[in-house]
């Protein structure tokens, strides 16, 4: 039979599962949760098996609670990691972009990723902003594609407003209730 892994008294039982409980951060709550078992003399195969961990990993994080305590437990990775600062333009950049975007490009056309980055380019002085930065910003600022919808080649302007006119006048002389 297996030995009892030992933890330390740092907390109680009932403490434990209270942490565990209102963990918000899901890596910290799976360890409080492997502790609360082994707490309640469960095993650390089972433990491990029930919360979905790697042996070797719930065991060295039995050995680090017990060297550190409630320290040993916690999520390093959220300390660890610096915060984004990495966006190409900053809020002032941002707001002219979105101004810019209200007129149309200097062909005239439509505003798309790559005419977005070569603008970035010119207002930040990077040498290259890839194109997918450009769509990023356009996505980010919610603009949105004013095209209009596409048209028939062949198609005949006098049949279509013909066939506007008769269309309409057969449609009011159908309808009972628009002539209300």
């Amino acid at each position: 039979m297996a030995r009892k892994l030992h933890l330390e008294p740092h907390l109680s039982a009932s403490e434990l599962e209270a942490r565990y409980k209102s963990s918000k951060d899901t890596v910290e709550s799976r360890r409080w949760h492997l502790l609360w078992l082994l707490a309640q003399d469960y095993q650390l195969t089972e433990a491990t098996k029930i919360v979905g961990l790697n042996y070797t990993y719930g065991h060295e994080l039995v050995q680090r609670y017990n060297k550190k305590g409630i320290e040993g437990v916690k999520n390093g990775r959220k300390q660890k990691r610096a915060p984004r600062t990495n966006a190409i333009l900053n809020k002032e950049q941002r707001e002219e972009l979105r101004e810019r975007l209200k007129t149309p490009p200097e062909d005239g056309e439509l505003w798309t990723g790559p005419k977005v980055a070569r603008w970035m380019e010119e207002v930040t002085g990077r040498t290259k902003i890839w194109n997918q930065r450009g769509w990023d910003y356009l996505k980010r600022l919610k603009h949105s594609w004013k095209r209009p919808r596409p048209h028939h080649t062949k198609a005949d302007p006098q049949a279509q407003e013909s066939f506007k006119k008769t269309a309409s006048a057969q449609g009011a002389a159908s309808n009972p209730i628009s002539g209300c």
